[in-house]
């Protein structure tokens, strides 16, 4: 606190790109529970309110010419649709519910979080470690109901030379439990870094002398994040359709 309150005196830059980052009660002070009304917790509903908006609302007329929050919605249904029949095949398309669930979800949790003063909770790894143990629960009990003990042979790689199978099993078995890890880092990660970064050059636009730079750059990042947001979404929801198969068709 002694050296921010000197930097501050001397006309230094203080600025802290993390503070973007911290979750706060909603109401009054204190220190954040299980049951606390937090930040996370307001922009998360944000976000299931603009799904319920868009996919609810926006097409509750039905009309024969869509206006435009029908077209995005009926261009979003169609879009998740032809991802999951293609990568995980007709047998998936029961599990569209849910899937187009998670992509809008993230999306929105994305995109709401790019507004100023806004919160994103899926830079958070509680938020995506969640969704991502959902996804790797999903498909693990679905794999096994679905397929019994053949499902295991997802792990056995037949077409390898029989001495390294078993080597390549327990490499499998390492990799499949790894999945939510992976998962929820990738999309963390990225959100967080991009935060940051823009931040970090919000933050030397107070400079006179890197003003304009600034400015430039902050446009670059924020335009970037836009598309990094909805790429980020789109990489979520093709790996779960990628991990779905596998326990639809273990054998594949």
């Amino acid at each position: 606190m002694a050296t921010e309150a000197n930097g501050a005196e001397e006309g230094g830059l203080v600025f802290h790109p993390m503070d973007q980052f911290i979750v706060k009660p909603l109401f009054g002070g204190g220190e954040v529970g299980i049951f606390t009304i937090s930040n996370v917790t307001l922009w998360m509903a944000l976000a299931v309110l603009a799904v319920i908006a868009l996919m609810v609302l926006g097409t509750s007329r039905r009309a024969t010419i869509p206006g435009r929050t029908q077209s995005v919605a009926e261009l979003a249904y169609g879009f998740v649709y032809k991802m999951v029949e293609d990568v995980a095949g007709k047998d998936a398309v029961g599990f569209f519910p849910y899937i187009m669930t998670l992509f809008m979800f993230i999306v929105f949790a994305n995109f709401l979080g790019l507004l100023p003063m806004a919160f994103t909770p899926t830079s958070h790894f509680a938020v995506t470690v969640m969704l991502a143990m959902l996804v790797f629960l999903t498909v693990t009990i679905v794999g096994f109901v679905k397929n019994g003990a053949a499902f295991l042979g997802l792990f056995w790689v037949s077409s390898a030379p029989l001495a390294l199978r078993p080597v390549l099993a327990i490499i499998e078995i390492i990799s499949y439990f790894v999945r939510p890890v992976s998962h929820s880092i990738r999309l963390a990660g990225n959100v967080m870094a991009g935060h940051a970064v823009i931040k970090v050059f919000a933050g030397f636009a107070a400079i006179a002398v890197v003003s304009p730079l600034s400015v430039v750059a902050i446009t670059a990042m924020y335009g970037l994040e836009v598309l990094v947001s909805f790429i980020q979404a789109y990489v979520f929801t093709i790996l779960t359709c990628v991990y779905l198969k596998d326990a639809l068709h273990p054998s594949h």
